[in-house]
Formats: C-alpha cells, sequence, structure tokens
C-alpha cells in the first residue's frame, strides 16, 4: 500500500494525525453498507477562494439502501476542517463518528428502500497537484493576464480530494448536482448542464447539473473565460449542444480547435455509437494541466498543438473517455485498460477512417515503441488505481499503448463488423444503441471477453490470457530446415497460443493457422518471406529492445557529457 505522510488542518481528537491511505488512492474497497446502497443525489456547494487557496464546501448526499442499515461511511480528505455531520437534518457530536485513514465512519438509521440524507459541512486547503493530472489535486494558477486559473484533476487519489464520496469506480451518484461560488469576474466551468448563474457580495454562484458522472470526472475549472457555442446534428435523429470554455486571447487558436469536434462526433457515433450525454452537453474547457476525461467537461490543456496528422491527438483521446470511460466505466481499477486501451485505439482508428492506412500504421508504429512489459494489465485482484505492487497496473504505459494493440490484433482476426460489435455491447450492453435505450455500464475484462466469445462463436480465453494477463508478449519463433519454415508461438504462460498469422512468401500471402500454437510453410528455391507482413499482430519484436536499449545508453551518454 503506498504511504503518503499529509499534514492536515483538521483540528479536534475525532481525526487522524495524518491522511491516511482512502485518501491517497481510489478504489481501495468499500464496506458493506457502501455496496448496499442506491447513490440518488450528490448536492455540492463549493466556495473557491483563489487569494486564499481554500475550498469551502457543503456536500447533501441521499442514499437509498438494499437492506436496513445502521451505519455507514463516506471517504473525505481529513486535511478539511469538518465543521458539521448531519444525518436526515440531524447534527452528530463529535463523538458519534470517527475517522480511519480518511474514511469517515457515522451510524444511521435506515430501513430497507427508505432513502437517508446525509449533510457535510466541511473547510480547509486542499491537496495542491504537483504535476496535474498525474499527481491529483488542485492546480492555482495564473492566466497570462494574471487573473486566477483554477483547475481539479482528481483521478489517481479520487473524488475524495474535493468531497465527500464513495472512492471506488462502482460509486457513481445518479445525479450530480453542483453550486460553485467564485469571485464575481471569473467563470466556474463544470459538468451537466448550466442551469444559471447569481452575484451577491462580490461572488458568483454557478449551477450545473450531471447525469451519473464518473467519480474522479466532477471538476472545477475557473478562470475568466470566453465561450464557442454551437450544436451538432446527430445521425441519430437528436441535436447536441457544443461548448468550449477557453481563455481570452485564444480566440483564433479555439476555432481551430473547435471545428474538430464535429469530426471526433462523426467518427464516434459512426464506429462506436450514439454521445452517450446528448441532454447534458459536448464540454471542453481549456486548462492549465494537459488534459482529463472530465465528463461533458473534457479538460484541454495540449495548447493547440496538430501533429503530423493534423489533428489534436489530445482531444480525441480525452474524448474518447466518454464512451470508454464516463459510459463504460471499469467495475475495479484492475480492469482500467478497458478505459485507456480502448481510448488509445480509437486514435488509429480515427486516423484511418480520416486521413487512409498509411496514417493509421504510423500511429500504430508509435505505440508499438512505447510498450513497455513490466506487469500484467490484468491481475485478476481487486486492487485500487495505480497501485505499485508487482502485477500494478502502470497508468503510464502499457494499459494505453499495450491495450491499444491487443484491440489490434483482436480486430484484425474477427473482423471490422465483429469488433465494431463488440465495442457498441461492451460500451451500450446492447448492438442497437439510440439516444434514450442506455444507461451508463459497469463491466470487467472477463465481461468483454464473454461478448467476444458470444459474437464470434469462438473462444478467446487464451487470448486475453497471452496477452492482458501476463507482462510478456508472446513471441512468434521461426526456424528453417532446408525449404521447410516452421513456425511456433511461445507465450509467457507456457500454454498454447493458437493466434493464426499472415506470411509473406515470394509474391504470395499465406495464412497459417496455428493449430496448437505450430505452423509451417514450404519454401521455393531462392524464396524469402516475412512474418505478419501487414503488422496486424502483436508480438515480441527483439529489433524495438535493441532499439530502446541503444536510445537509452545515447541519453545517459548525452547526460553524462551534459555533466
Amino acid at each position: 500500500m503506498r504511504k503518503h505522510v499529509w499534514a492536515i488542518l483538521l483540528a479536534g481528537a475525532s481525526a487522524p494525525a495524518f491522511a491516511g491511505d482512502y485518501t491517497a488512492t481510489s478504489g481501495l474497497g468499500m464496506t458493506p453498507e457502501q455496496r448496499a446502497v442506491s447513490f440518488d443525489l450528490a448536492e455540492l456547494s463549493f466556495k473557491v477562494d483563489p487569494a486564499k487557496q481554500t475550498l469551502a464546501g457543503d456536500a447533501r448526499l441521499t442514499f437509498t439502501p438494499t437492506r436496513a442499515i445502521t451505519q455507514f461511511a463516506v471517504e473525505l480528505d481529513p486535511r478539511y476542517k469538518l465543521s458539521s455531520l448531519s444525518v436526515d437534518g440531524k447534527q452528530l457530536a463529535k463523538s458519534d463518528y470517527r475517522w480511519s485513514e480518511g474514511r469517515l465512519h457515522f451510524p444511521v438509521a435506515a430501513a430497507a428502500q427508505k432513502a437517508f440524507t446525509v449533510e457535510l459541512v466541511y473547510a480547509g486547503s486542499p491537496q495542491v497537484a504537483k504535476r496535474a493530472p498525474w499527481d491529483g489535486g488542485i492546480v492555482w494558477t495564473k492566466t497570462p493576464s494574471g487573473q486566477p486559473w483554477i483547475a481539479t484533476a482528481v483521478e489517481g487519489e479520487g473524488c475524495d480530494l474535493l468531497w465527500p464520496c464513495i472512492d471506488h469506480p462502482i460509486g457513481k451518484p445518479k445525479q450530480v448536482i453542483q453550486h460553485i461560488s467564485v469571485p464575481t469576474g471569473l467563470v466556474a466551468a463544470s459538468n451537466g448542464v448550466f442551469l444559471g448563474e447569481s452575484s451577491k457580495d462580490g461572488w458568483t454562484t454557478f449551477d450545473w447539473k450531471a447525469t451519473e458522472p464518473t467519480i474522479y470526472a466532477i471538476a472545477l475549472n475557473i478562470a475568466p473565460y470566453d465561450t464557442l457555442k454551437s450544436s451538432y446534428k446527430s445521425r441519430f435523429g437528436n441535436t447536441l449542444p457544443v461548448v468550449f470554455y477557453f481563455l481570452k486571447g485564444n480566440e483564433r487558436k479555439a476555432e481551430g480547435l473547435f471545428q474538430e469536434l464535429p469530426l471526433f462526433l462523426d467518427f464516434f457515433e459512426e464506429v462506436v455509437g450514439p454521445y452517450p450525454w446528448p441532454n447534458d452537453k459536448v464540454g471542453v474547457v481549456e486548462t492549465p494541466h494537459l488534459g482529463m476525461e472530465h465528463q461533458t467537461i473534457n479538460a484541454y490543456g495540449n495548447g493547440y498543438k496538430k501533429d503530423i496528422h493534423g489533428y489534436d491527438w489530445l482531444m480525441n483521446h480525452e474524448f474518447a473517455h466518454e464512451w470508454f470511460g464516463n459510459q463504460l466505466t471499469n467495475a475495479d481499477w484492475d480492469d482500467m485498460w478497458l478505459h485507456e486501451g480502448f481510448a488509445m485505439y480509437m486514435q488509429p482508428l480515427y486516423l484511418q477512417w480520416l486521413r487512409g492506412d498509411v496514417n493509421c500504421d504510423a500511429e500504430m508504429l508509435r505505440q508499438r515503441g512505447l510498450i513497455r512489459n513490466e506487469h500484467p494489465m490484468v491481475s485478476g485482484k481487486s486492487r485500487p488505481h495505480g497501485e505499485p505492487a508487482a502485477e500494478a497496473v502502470d497508468p503510464g504505459t502499457d494499459i494505453y499503448y499495450k491495450g491499444a494493440w491487443v484491440l489490434h490484433t483482436l480486430r484484425g482476426q474477427i473482423g471490422d463488423a465483429a469488433f465494431r460489435r463488440s465495442m457498441r455491447e461492451l460500451v451500450y450492453g446492447r448492438n442497437d444503441p439510440k439516444p434514450g435505450n442506455f444507461k451508463p455500464r459497469y463491466a470487467t475484462t472477463d465481461d468483454y471477453v464473454a461478448i467476444v466469445n458470444r459474437i464470434t462463436g469462438k473462444q478467446w480465453g487464451w487470448f486475453f490470457d497471452g496477452y492482458v494477463r501476463q507482462a510478456k508478449i508472446p513471441a512468434l519463433v521461426a526456424t528453417q530446415e532446408g525449404q521447410r519454415v516452421n513456425v511456433t508461438w511461445q507465450a509467457a504462460n507456457g500454454k498454447a497460443f493458437p493466434l493464426p498469422i499472415e506470411v509473406r512468401v515470394g509474391d504470395r500471402v499465406l495464412r497459417l493457422p496455428m493449430t496448437g500454437g505450430k505452423g509451417s510453410f514450404n519454401l521455393k528455391p531462392f524464396e524469402s518471406y516475412t512474418l505478419d507482413p501487414h503488422g496486424k499482430v502483436l508480438k515480441d519484436q527483439p529489433e524495438i529492445a535493441v532499439w530502446k536499449k541503444d536510445e537509452a545508453e545515447r541519453a545517459a551518454a548525452a547526460a553524462k557529457r551534459g555533466n
């Protein structure tokens, strides 16, 4: 378990001396009572003071239990000073509740199917993000013109850095209403539908309502923003509101990014399915950190860069999470590759859709060079976000790039139609999604394997076992005896890996079924061959290891010369 020693501002004997693991890490587990409730509503009031760099919160949380419960718990960073805790309007004494590692336990008296409301009033200095979005918290900075510019990004550490919540992927509230108060002159952009604003005594409150947002997606974005607004006519017959909050002075650049959004929408709705949040909005906000998939208010901080393909890869990736991450959410952080692998694979798929095969292939080659093979992507055990154990998810690398390559390989095996259907059923739970006939859902790796098995009528467990549950990529080994070439898959788990491959033999292409993980073919005199000539299959490639080693040695030598 990773240990962070954080001093807190909370006074009183009921608080721990330091914030603990529940604050530092998202997804450490749920209490039986947390699993036994429906999270109906989170009404959150925030007062954000840029001058003092403080946050004051008033959270009203409504739950309906499926069985009678006598106690409950929420996660909240105990660096905040908790001034009031009440259940159904009755304030609890300090002796009635206790803190444990960033989790707050308190009594309730709730019958089955009888809703209860918890209200917590708290204030303090939230954790400052040292390197957002990778190290979570709040960013306090200034715009180029010297005005406050504030953003939050809390994926790894979780929602409890900002508000009292059930800090687990399946802890989503059905609805979130926010009242965000900021100094007048600033704008607070957030999730969902904008309900209006009001001003009093030098403060302006912005009201928002969001539908079932992912727990880490509830975000504060505060600056003197300008906006671009439009609407998008969906292929499914509905019209989506589109809005971009950007810093003053960036109008021309913002217009360029804004023009990419209809293309992104057209691609995702054609290839995956309907935009999941049509009654909220398609939203983007300029942030001082690189980006994050904050539902309907995607954080964007890529500096309006276009790459060699002529598109903004960062915005494309974060936008993909509206489908893979927000609509479809991993039921456990152990399955986070379902967020990141699919979102990363949408980039080459989009480039193929927009530009053609050469752009897709170029992006796949770039991603292949970034695979590290240090840990399995899926351990098979429930685990928190970013836990650095021996089998940990490494969210910076393989759940992105290796995940994308696993999907690329699968697509090449089952074909585009079956692959697209597998995505739709994973994301929507059905093959015929239309606005209004689906809800947000959770899934695991095993769920996706079952979907692929059913659609194809074949068993693919060995495929996912060999790729996502092993750190090492299977190797494709060829040996030649005279004019005969024998090809064998060598998987890290030692099991048969019967993945068919193509082989160029002279001027023809053969498909080897690789029954039992083995295959062979004959050469004519002086005939050459190439395994997997079109790069459709993820396999160990020694040349990439040689390149990485050379790059590392050159970098080390350059650093030594610099010293």
